[in-house]
């Protein structure tokens, strides 16, 4: 054995590069930071300044990259925190108590603010048809100062009316429109993702080349995957003027390109039926293999004996055998070679099924016979929901087989992956979800979330939004399985959520009456919410599960829940005396132990609701005795 020197400049020379790693550290929390410089790789100090909330920035250096008017403010709007808060609905909900499905009816750029804390970093496979850029009118005009209320005007739930953004190209913002739309979303999608997570878009040829610069940045250029092609019409459009759109695309990056890889789809029956076994071999069925090669190999040129005594000098004509002689030895005392059924043919190598992979590699072209087309995806959306008028259809719905062959990719039936649509359109995400829980047992669970889009022609079946669609779509959807096998056991059920403004009231003092803004500030909670809706956004606040258990007991003459096993205890009755505070406050403390909850406690009250201080230091003092130290008040 010999000591290999160390050569000069070999890196047990040199000293740890630090400006590396922290580039590297700065990248993989935010991709966009990372230009190309003279040097390689540097840092976007502009944005790194926004990130941090400087208003200040200026782009005045020339950088390789994706720049439109407006990108400042496209980034600041996903780092600008939600003021809002999502409702529980369960009027419109099904198997609201055993459910882990959500539809959330909002803008999904304030809905994924508000998901933030609980499922960053939980989501395994993210979804989205954003609006195509035809032209057309797309309804999704951000404001940058109080995206809630946009939202409440946008939907007509507060004086203003609707609005919608116009994006033609004669406003001359075709593209940047698009641009500051779609920006902060997939900011905001990708925290959603694990680190194996991914997503995939749905894309025309009008914006693909910006969605891809804008993935780049978003999610590193490393971490792209691959752009599909889907053929998504079976017939030309004869009446096309240039050429007949017959696909879109379905681009795919990674949220790590290292960590994430595709799940095999299953053999097709044509695949499976390649495989035969005509010499009886007990290791079962096979195929075979070429076994030259047009790639030179050193020691792939030796003539062979067939065992019908037929000489064969070498491989074919300019090509090589893709073994040495003495592997091909191992391989034909093995029997696995194959001479063909007179012993005389080429050898060829003997493929068997029991050794090759489990599946096939995902491949980019997905034509209309393997995953469909749109006009069975409408079809689909027809039979599920009965429309009144058959013209209230989206042109171009995307079929359950296109969605299920993502679902097959991207997520595996062996654990709870969470799969997010906040395009959500008519619920095909979840609609082809139930499907393929069904087919192989898989506990996947999914998040839906559309805007409430006004929907004209569908009013006489109760429907005035797309959103109304997408929950009868998806209610339909979970029925059908349940119809088609009545011992079926799967969650095809959903948690239905509501954007609308925080539980808790600003203060907002009026200037010519501070006084009396004084006393109508003493309640905190918003006068028309419920304790569930106050109690929901708790879970927001606090990073919880928005699907995790919720128990509720009667202690001490009050009611309070206990979420997630424990972690979280909430008494939001509207009066606490000083007189109950001491029994309320050890009957908490008797189910804290009964729970046994492991970790830290929260525990949450009505501020208004204590008679006085005394009863809320009384209280808050016996909690924190017995090992309940975080006591908030709301």
């Amino acid at each position: 054995m010999t000591i290999e020197p160390i050569q000069p400049g070999a890196p047990e020379t040199q000293s740890a590069n630090l400006t590396a790693e922290n580039i590297a550290r700065l990248k993989a929390l935010f991709p966009e930071l990372v230009t190309e410089g003279a040097q390689g790789a540097a840092i976007n100090l502009d944005v790194l300044k926004a990130l941090v909330g400087d208003a200040t920035v200026t782009d005045v250096d020339e950088k390789y990259g994706l720049n439109w008017h407006g990108k400042r403010t496209a980034r600041q709007l996903a780092l600008t925190p939600s003021t809002g808060t999502l409702l529980p609905c369960p009027a419109d909900s099904v198997d609201w108590d055993t459910t882990q499905n959500l539809m959330i009816e909002g803008d999904n750029l304030e809905v994924l603010k508000l998901l933030q804390k609980s499922y960053a970093g939980k989501v395994k496979l993210i979804y989205i048809d954003p609006p195509y850029n035809t032209g057309k009118d797309f309804v999704y005009p951000d404001n940058f100062h109080n995206g809630i209320q946009n939202y409440l005007e946008l939907t007509g739930q507060v004086e203003g009316g609707r609005r919608i953004s116009s994006n033609t190209e004669a406003s001359g913002r075709f593209h940047t429109d698009w641009l500051n739309m779609i920006y902060p979303r997939l900011k905001l999608a990708h925290s959603l993702l694990k680190d194996d997570g991914v997503i995939f878009v749905s894309i025309a040829d009008h914006e693909i080349h910006n969605l891809r610069a804008a993935m780049n940045e978003v999610f590193g250029e490393e971490n792209f995957i691959a752009s599909v092609i889907w053929q998504k019409v079976y017939s030309p459009k004869n009446s096309a003027r240039h050429f007949s759109e017959d696909h879109d695309y379905i681009v795919v990056y990674a949220k790590n390109a290292e960590v994430w890889l595709p799940r095999l789809l299953p053999r097709t029956e044509e695949m499976e039926a390649r495989y035969l076994n005509p010499d009886n071999d007990p290791r079962g069925p096979w195929k075979p293999g070429d076994l030259s090669a047009r790639n030179y190999y050193g020691e792939g040129t030796y003539p062979i004996t067939c065992p019908s005594g037929r000489q064969l000098s070498g491989p074919p004509p300019g090509t090589y055998w893709r073994v040495s002689k003495s592997k091909f030895d191992e391989l034909n005392a093995d029997n696995r070679i194959w001479w063909g059924s007179d012993g005389s043919n080429v050898p060829a190598i003997k493929r068997f099924l029991s050794e090759v992979k489990d599946g096939r590699v995902p491949q980019t072209l997905w034509t209309y016979q393997e995953v469909g087309h749109t006009q069975e995806g409408k079809k689909e959306l027809i039979a599920a929901v009965d429309f009144p008028n058959s013209d209230v259809v989206f042109d171009t719905p995307k079929p359950t087989r296109l969605m299920r062959r993502i679902l097959q990719i991207g997520t595996s039936p062996d654990g709870d992956d969470i799969v997010v649509d906040f395009f959500a359109g008519t619920g095909t995400t979840m609609d082809a979800l139930f499907a393929q829980n069904a087919e192989d047992g898989g506990k996947r669970r999914c998040i839906l979330v559309q805007l409430p889009e006004p929907l004209a022609g569908a009013e006489s079946a109760g429907w005035t939004t797309i959103a109304d669609i997408t929950r009868a779509r998806i209610k339909s959807a979970g029925q059908r399985h349940k119809d088609a096998d009545p011992m079926f056991a799967g969650d095809v059920g959903f948690r239905t959520f509501r954007l609308d403004s925080s539980n808790i009231t600003a203060w907002a003092p009026k200037r010519d009456e501070l006084a009396q803004s004084l006393f109508d500030h003493l309640e905190h909670v918003a006068g028309d919410r419920s304790n569930d809706d106050v109690l929901y956004e708790l879970l927001l606040k606090l990073g919880l599960d928005l699907c995790v258990p919720i128990e509720s007991k009667v202690v001490a003459g009050k009611t309070a829940q206990s979420i997630g096993g424990g972690v979280l205890l909430a008494c939001l009755d509207e009066s606490i005396k000083a007189s109950e505070a001491e029994a309320l406050a050890l009957g908490i403390v008797a189910w804290h132990r009964e729970l046994q909850t492991a970790g830290d406690v929260t525990c949450v009250f009505r501020d208004s609701a204590f008679e006085n201080d005394v009863a809320k230091t009384n209280l808050a003092a016996i909690l924190e005795q017995h090992g309940i130290a975080k006591v908030r008040s709301l």
